[in-house]
């Protein structure tokens, strides 16, 4: 009887070990019709090429260790669903535009790099509070993203379709192929980016707030171009892909060993994380996020204790491996400056490395008359600020924001320099899920946002 080769004995420890999960109960997973079919799309998936690299996940962690230290800062953003018709060129070049605007003006204020993160890319699903839609007397399946069914109200687009796990990969692909020839091919250049800044000022109905900040870059701009510096960042950016792993059949797939270090990453996106609803100790989602070696993060609400965080903590990094994992938090404008002291103040005592990104989108939502889900500015801007406040009290580090928005002139979430009202609504709402900030009023927190950094 010939002996086991031990690479492949340590290559099927790995697969099985990366198999855990589905042993435990998966929270927010779709109710496939057909079992086989879904085995089918699977193992295609698992045969495709990576859409990321182990390399850049590892130069993503560096990053984010050095966020967690205090010496950079993350923007992290994008749709709340994309959808597959919104893969287009037009569509990418716009939230990239928004989202390197943010940038620039944030990494002036804060005088630390900023690490750019799209939600993009993969964001295909989402979680929802009722597996079941009641409309008229007639019973769906929810919409859980365009990953799983259509969002058209009917029996045929919401039967959970496998095949579009396999369209999620490509239109991801698309995705990443236009990101990366945007920032790599000069659409990035940072006097480009800052003109648009300027632009934005001039038309902006709160533009004379940020006239100052804006005057104070284009000084340090020119200022460098007459000393002759042109180093390469000026026209290319590193950025990187995000997105909830919520549907586990699919990153699985795509999870791979890399042949450098023997070690399994999920190469669907370069960080992935746990949403609010997903997080369950004892649940699938914990168990495969604490096998992969992506940089990970986990969303936590104003109900989280310090207990529960720091168990999270010894499942998911228990190496205190600096960069691995971020805390995201989504506690409400009126919420966060009770919620989020204790919690801080007792993972830091605790001596764990994760770096603190504030979401505020998420806790601030609420109907409209109309029915529109939407979302306040004021209140999205008050939760960045108790976020702030907290940590400058503390002495930690405010590592970030994590915010959904479109660079489309959408009409989703209420106020900002236009001020849209809860009657100008209907006029573009256009979001697959839930409401986004749009262009203006990304730019509007990002100058608030630098303001909260110039006055702490």
């Amino acid at each position: 009887m010939s002996a086991t080769n031990p690479d492949t004995l340590s290559a099927l420890d790995t697969s099985s070990a990366l198999d855990t999960w589905r042993d435990l109960p998966a929270a927010q997973q779709p109710d496939w019709p057909d079992r086989g079919e879904l085995d089918k799309v699977v193992a295609e998936l698992a045969s495709l090429p990576p859409l990321v690299f182990a390399g850049e996940c590892d130069q993503l962690k560096d990053s984010m260790a050095a966020v967690a230290r205090g010496e950079a800062f993350v923007l992290q953003g994008g749709d709340c669903a994309e959808t597959f018709a919104g893969a287009t060129a037009e569509n990418v070049r716009n939230k990239l535009k928004t989202l390197l605007q943010m940038a620039i003006v944030l990494t002036y204020a804060g005088r630390v790099p900023v690490v750019k993160i799209g939600r993009l890319a993969g964001q295909f699903a989402k979680p929802r509070s009722k597996p079941m839609e009641i409309r008229d007397g007639v019973e769906l399946p929810a919409y859980r993203g365009d990953m799983v069914n259509g969002f058209d109200f009917t029996a045929e687009s919401r039967r959970p379709d496998p095949n579009r796990l396999l369209r999620a990969y490509h239109s991801a692909a698309v995705t990443l192929n236009l990101t990366r020839a945007f920032t790599k091919g000069g659409y990035a250049d940072l006097r480009q980016v800052h003109a648009w800044n300027q632009d934005f000022v001039a038309e902006s109905p709160a533009g004379r707030r940020y006239e100052q900040l804006a005057r104070e870059i284009d000084q340090a701009l020119s200022f460098m171009r007459a000393c002759g510096a042109e180093p390469e960042e000026f026209h290319t950016v590193e950025f990187y892909s995000s997105h909830e792993a919520l549907i586990l059949d699919y990153d699985r797939a795509l999870t791979r060993i890399d042949s450098r270090t023997g070690l399994p990453y999920d190469v669907s996106a370069h960080m992935v994380w746990i949403g609010e609803r997903t997080r369950q100790l004892d649940g699938a989602h914990v168990e495969f996020f604490s096998r992969i070696r992506n940089p990970i993060g986990v969303k936590l609400g104003p109900t989280t204790t310090p207990e529960e965080a720091i168990a999270l903590i010894d499942k998911l990094n228990p190496d205190n491996e600096p960069g691995r994992l971020t805390f995201i938090t989504r506690m409400g404008a009126g919420k966060v400056r009770d919620a989020l002291p204790t919690l801080v103040d007792k993972v830091n005592a605790s001596g764990a490395t994760v770096a603190w990104v504030c979401d505020p989108m998420h806790g601030n939502t609420f109907e409209a008359p109309s029915g529109h889900k939407t979302r306040r500015l004021d209140d999205v801007l008050d939760e960045v600020a108790g976020f702030f406040e907290v940590h400058h009290a503390l002495g930690t580090h405010p590592g970030g924001i994590h915010i959904e928005f479109t660079g489309d002139d959408v009409t989703e979430c209420v106020g900002g320099g236009h001020a849209i009202v809860e009657e100008d609504l209907a006029l573009r709402y256009e979001t697959a899920c839930d409401p986004r900030l749009n262009r203006g009023q990304s730019l509007d927190l990002a100058f608030r946002v630098a303001e909260l950094y110039r006055s702490s």
